[in-house]
């Protein structure tokens, strides 16, 4: 199989239960809920999206003809000894394109892999940390993981929807745009009358970093 990759850059994670970690995020070209495409965002069934995910254009885009040539560049944007080796795989939406033969070259070179997924196509075997962030109008599909990340408010996807389903971490992350200090008030107030909530906040937009 081949791997459509819009970008691979070294970074902090910038949100959820890693944040402040060194990562190499992996973003791939693609997504079942919208076309990247700004005419296309009014009928997508996620319309706040804020991420070009479209064509290989990005550092390090393009298509990459094995699970051992996307790792072994993955590997080489790696800075510092082996130990703590993270991995981010993003999109778009990853899991249209993530497969065991990529996870097994990854662990092959010693990285923890995560995975940031809508959560509407179940996950392969092997990976680390399974963040999923649920879409309104869109059929939840992996209902277990590692982090419930839940950008807020969505209508029809409001935090009580998901607060029995099987995952160690919820977290709320306040909807970016012009509502921001809205939605960041209003998240606040849910995570502090509802504590299984943590509130996730969008640190590398807020210090300048990918």
């Amino acid at each position: 199989m081949s791997y459509a990759v819009k970008e691979i850059f070294l970074t902090l994670q910038g949100e959820g239960a890693h944040a402040g970690r060194a990562a190499v995020f992996c973003r791939f070209s693609g997504c079942n809920l919208w076309s990247g495409r700004e005419e296309d965002r009014a009928s997508a069934i996620c319309q706040f999206c804020d991420t070009d995910f479209v064509g290989s254009n990005g550092t390090l885009g393009g298509r990459y003809a094995s699970a051992d040539e996307l790792a072994d560049t993955i590997a080489a944007q790696w800075r510092g000894d082996d130990r703590n080796r993270y991995v981010v795989l993003t999109g778009g939406e990853p899991l249209l394109q993530v497969d065991a033969a990529l996870i097994a070259a990854l662990h092959g070179h010693g990285f923890a892999i995560a995975v940031e997924t809508n959560g509407t196509i179940e996950a392969p075997e092997g990976l680390d940390w399974i963040c999923v962030s649920p879409k309104a109008g869109s059929r939840l599909v992996l209902r277990r993981g590692h982090e419930l990340k839940l950008v807020y408010p969505q209508v029809g996807a409001e935090p009580e929807c998901f607060a029995d389903l099987a995952f160690e971490r919820f977290s709320l992350q306040p909807m970016d745009g012009p509502d921001i200090a809205e939605n960041t008030a209003r998240a606040v107030s849910y995570c502090l009358n509802h504590p299984r909530w943590r509130l996730s906040l969008q640190t590398h937009k807020t210090i300048g970093i990918r």
